[in-house]
């Protein structure tokens, strides 16, 4: 599934007991209809994003960038500590795309920079590469 939004802070990378990282960010789309009525409807939904492949690209992962992702959609439900059901969508995210607008982004570089650290490569200065990411095999637990 493809997703493309806004992100709504800055991403942070988390280390697990078991020395694993993973990159944590959230996205915001937003939409806008006209219902029935003709009345402009706009709805916003959020998404809890991880990302378990390389911690290194939270650098570019900021506040108001535009990301496109690529990944598997999950819900979940908890109990808040105000007793009331909540629920929340995970993105489980195998590829990032930034299309600009936060405040590290420069541009097609951060780009291909985004691009090169996802397959593990340094990033080359001026130096275009089609770059295909693949998924980990193993489970990721959440």
């Amino acid at each position: 599934m493809n997703i493309t939004g806004r992100l709504t802070k800055d991403a942070k990378v988390s280390t697990l007991s078991d020395s694993r990282q993973v990159v944590n960010f959230s996205v915001a789309i937003n939409e806008s209809y006209k219902n029935r009525k003709g009345d402009k409807v706009e709805q916003t939904t959020f998404f809890d994003c991880a990302y378990w492949i390389s911690p290194r690209v939270a650098e570019w992962l900021t506040k108001g960038t535009v990301v496109e992702l690529t990944g598997m959609v999950s819900a979940r439900a908890w109990t808040g500590n105000d007793g009331e059901p909540r629920a929340g969508l995970n993105f489980n995210t195998s590829n990032i795309k930034l299309h600009g607008g936060g405040k590290k982004s420069e541009g097609a570089q951060a780009v291909q920079n985004v691009q090169a650290v996802q397959s593990g490569q340094n990033a080359v200065q001026g130096e275009s590469k089609k770059v295909t990411v693949k998924e980990p095999e193993d489970d990721i637990p959440f």
